[in-house]
């Protein structure tokens, strides 16, 4: 029997109003200890404001956060899930488009919120779990920046063995 969306996602996510303000997304984000807000009229989903999104459209801007509707900084049309959807198609889905949550919906109507953390408790493919970490976490601006060894046993350690 797979494993569906319902079974691992968070149900009945707090939301935020398009008029709310930057600074109150970050206040119900760390009120309730989430890294997304839903934002919604009534129960019909408008996009997600992330922490990331705060930091990037927000603060990197240098903009007042009580002067920031979420309307203007919210990810729109974002890519949802219903709860019936298996948990491994959820888990490509982040990994195919770089996000770490998804919106659950039944009917156009928002009813959960699912997280890698979540999939990552409730599946057992670490090693695709962590395969989809992977794919989400790198990016060009991080792999461009570090000029590091790739990653492995150090040739001491294997030496060391020998």
């Amino acid at each position: 029997m797979s494993l569906l969306v319902r079974h691992a996602m968070t149900e009945a996510p707090k939301t935020a109003s398009p008029s709310m303000n930057a600074a109150d997304a970050g206040a119900l984000m760390k009120q309730f200890d989430v890294g997304v807000i839903p934002v919604a009229e009534g129960e019909q989903l408008l996009g997600l404001v992330t922490d990331r999104d705060l930091v990037v459209r927000v603060l990197a801007e240098r903009k007042d956060p009580t002067d920031v509707r979420l309307s203007d900084v919210l990810t729109k049309s974002p890519i949802t899930v219903s709860p019936d959807t298996k948990l491994s198609e959820a888990r490509d889905l982040m990994a195919e488009h770089k996000i770490r949550r998804l919106p659950v919906t039944k009917a156009d109507r928002l009813v959960g919120i699912l997280s890698l953390g979540d999939v990552a408790l409730a599946d057992a493919s670490e090693r695709a779990v962590g395969s989809a970490l992977e794919d989400i976490s790198e990016s060009t601006s991080t792999t461009e920046v570090s000029d590091q060894p790739p990653r492995g046993t150090p040739d001491r350690v294997t030496e060391a063995r020998g």
